[in-house]
């Protein structure tokens, strides 16, 4: 079994909660979510954040806007919606619950 990719399955499945906790306080362009992740070691693409964000865009979790640039075309900033609010909030409360469980499993394992 490859570790490598276990490991990417792991981060493709908190993703959506990294993006939504990004969004909640500041709307951002696609380019400062994927900064933003790679400061926390979660490498994402563009091939990868897109679909996602129009799939919580579909969703009805996060709204955009677009914004004319001054040194490009125009940029298209996501945000939080009150419905993408709740979400994260549960997803908040589901992570503590399954990050609580794998720790307390991981100490409970000798090496």
């Amino acid at each position: 079994m490859n570790v490598e990719n276990t490991k990417a399955q792991m981060r493709k499945g908190i993703l959506e909660l990294c993006i939504l906790a990004i969004l909640k306080n500041n709307e951002s362009y696609p380019s400062e979510i994927i900064e933003e992740l790679k400061k926390n070691k979660l490498i994402i693409v563009e091939g990868t954040l897109y679909p996602l964000l129009t799939r919580l865009k579909n969703a009805d979790l996060l709204s955009y806007r677009w914004e004319e640039s001054t040194s490009g075309p125009p940029r298209k900033y996501y945000a939080l919606t009150s419905k993408g609010d709740q979400f994260l909030e549960e997803l908040k409360m589901t992570w503590e619950e399954l990050s609580g469980a794998v720790n307390h499993s991981l100490k409970s394992t000798k090496s």
